[in-house]
């Protein structure tokens, strides 16, 4: 059985045996037929277990749900125990002391509804660190008072034909009933300071918490109040007055009606009602997976560039996990941010390159859920992050080939016209002869020699007329080095698209280049493959290597990022004395 099996059954067999004991206690108590005062406060206390078993079983990594269904296990047994304390022949048996075991549990049900249950709301823990000790105190104060109730003398439970089995008498019965008295004293005074920090919580906080804060506010009144009122009846004032009745279902109802108004109002803990037609039902899992909110968000990442995709991911992330702000990081230090950035991030993980901060909760804090849900998200962020690395640095090497261009055409075609221009003024000025004339001619000859190498290096009119085996070998055949080009048959034929051609006949120049300036080559060899849905160029020298980890890629950088645009890559072998190999690859199915 998972854990996540074993929660579950957990949760449903807890709030089996609080119903079960909250109904068995109710129906024993009056007998049957039970009049409708005593179905309602029954239906009105299975609220309690009813809510708990719902957030338990939606959320188990939620404290709050079990503390809900300790709270109504601690009802229903207490309610059963009291019922069977209040018949007549109960006596004092194994029964009877059984019976004031579980009625003794009410005042654990009254710790946790005055104290732990609204100050640890919505998400099962305090507010700050500052509560510890007042949780402590509360703690201490509560199980005193349930000691003293399971002890307390027969005076204390006159309200019982039996008395109190297993209660202490003599000095022993003062003191039990004194440290119980200030018990209940202490957490009556602790559930008014939580009441108190609600308010104020209530009033400082922004107005989406404020609207959840004031069920909880409502809560703790009724079930403080009611208490209240029921107080002449524990002393002893008689029959049930109509305030007393109040006061009871004040006391059992206030809580889990106003949890159960703030879960589905609210939509807390990804739970609301919804209403199709004339049926009511429930649902569950409101916060968005992974792949709903990439379906969702897909259309608008196709249409947007790198860095407006991560702003609308970073806005996933916020709303997804209902944060106040998301941001996403890139290596360089640049942010793209989502909603209204302030304080420090509370929750950080890595995407890719870069990685995801987010702000604290609008309302309470990270669940295991939450973190799941960033790190699936975190997978697509980096792979955008990498997609908009990628892309500055294609604009960046497109920017630094335009200025290359621009400077060859300025330092060289564009002197070389300037020159021929003025030659021209001169000899048209001076009548200039035969000779003049030749060398202007041999000048544009020159010129335009030029100027063809200068087209070529941009996009060389062969690559474009012949194909890829045919503008290698075309380069090839020029070099001052013992060059070979070896190509599969099927690919001289071939034609693939023209960004694919391009980026693997320029891997191959960038390497060629390279073996003649860097490595004092003194043979060449370029390999062009296809097999397995790879088109492969291979370019290997005998010159003198390197060590690519003290030297780096050099100028490839910028084909490796055009390679990896097309789905392909760039791998570089070398060893000092042992030459050089190049490979890069694109796809290019059969």
């Amino acid at each position: 059985m998972t854990a996540a099996t074993s929660s579950r059954v957990l949760a449903a067999a807890a709030a089996a045996v609080a119903a079960a004991a909250i109904v068995a206690g109710g129906l024993l108590e009056t007998g049957l037929p039970a009049p409708f005062s005593q179905w309602l406060f029954i239906v009105v206390c299975l609220t309690l277990p009813a809510i708990g078993w719902l957030v338990a079983d939606r959320r188990p990594d939620n404290v709050y749900g079990w503390l809900l269904l300790a709270a109504a296990d601690c009802l229903g047994l207490g309610a059963f125990g009291t019922s069977l304390l209040m018949r007549e022949d109960i006596g004092q048996g194994p029964l009877a002391g059984v019976a004031a075991v579980l009625a003794s549990l009410f005042t654990v049900f009254y710790g946790l509804s005055w104290v732990f249950i609204p100050i640890m709301f919505p998400d099962g823990r305090l507010p700050s660190r500052r509560w510890r000790p007042v949780a402590w105190i509360a703690a201490a104060a509560v199980t005193a008072h349930w000691l003293s109730i399971l002890l307390s003398p027969d005076e204390v439970y006159a309200i019982f034909p039996g008395g109190n089995p297993l209660g202490l008498s003599g000095p022993a019965g003062l003191v039990v009933a004194a440290v119980g008295g200030l018990g209940q004293v202490v957490t009556f005074l602790v559930g008014l300071a939580v009441l108190t920090s609600l308010i104020v919580r209530w009033r400082r906080s922004a107005s989406t918490e404020r609207r959840r804060l004031r069920w909880m506010v409502a809560g703790t009144v009724g079930t403080l109040g009611g208490f209240v009122l029921m107080t002449p009846f524990f002393f002893g004032a008689g029959e049930l007055s109509p305030a007393v009745w109040v006061g009871v279902f004040s006391a059992m109802a206030a809580m889990p009606a106003v949890i159960a108004a703030a879960v589905f109002r609210h939509n807390l803990l990804d739970v609301r009602v919804g209403i199709r037609g004339s049926r009511l039902f429930l649902v569950f899992d409101l916060r968005p997976t992974v792949d709903e909110l990439l379906t969702e968000l897909g259309p608008a990442l196709e249409e947007a560039e790198p860095v407006e995709q991560l702003g609308r991911l970073a806005g996933a992330v916020q709303a997804g996990l209902e944060v106040r702000w998301a941001a996403v990081e890139l290596a360089d230090g640049t942010r793209v941010v989502a909603g209204e950035e302030d304080g420090e991030a509370v929750l950080t993980v890595p995407a890719g390159l870069g990685r995801i901060a987010c702000g604290p909760r609008t309302v309470g804090r990270f669940t295991t859920e939450d973190r799941r849900l960033l790190r699936a998200l975190a997978v697509p962020i980096g792979l955008a992050i990498q997609s908009a690395g990628l892309a500055a640095r294609l604009v960046n090497a497109e920017e630094a080939e335009r200025r290359r261009i621009e400077r060859n055409i300025h330092d060289g075609v564009q002197q070389q016209l300037v020159a021929l221009i003025a030659g021209l003024e001169l000899a048209r000025a001076t009548g200039g002869g035969p000779d003049s004339l030749a060398l202007l001619r041999e000048q544009a000859r020159q010129t335009l020699t030029d100027l063809r190498e200068l087209a070529a290096g941009i996009h060389p009119s062969v690559l474009s007329q012949g194909g890829l085996v045919e503008a290698v070998e075309e380069r090839c055949s020029r070099l001052p080095v013992a060059t070979t080009v070896a190509a599969d048959a099927a690919l001289r034929a071939r034609r693939f698209p023209d960004e694919i051609e391009g980026a693997v006949y320029f891997a191959v120049s960038e390497a060629i280049a390279n073996a003649l300036k860097h490595a004092a080559a003194s043979r060449i060899e370029v390999r062009l493959t296809q097999a397995g849905g790879r088109l492969q160029a291979v370019v290997s020298d005998d010159g003198k290597g390197f060590d690519p980890a003290l030297t780096g890629r050099g100028g490839l950088g910028p084909l490796a990022d055009r390679m990896a645009a097309l789905g392909g890559g760039l791998e570089l072998t070398a060893r000092p004395g042992e030459g050089t190999r190049l490979r890069a690859w694109v796809p290019a199915p059969g």
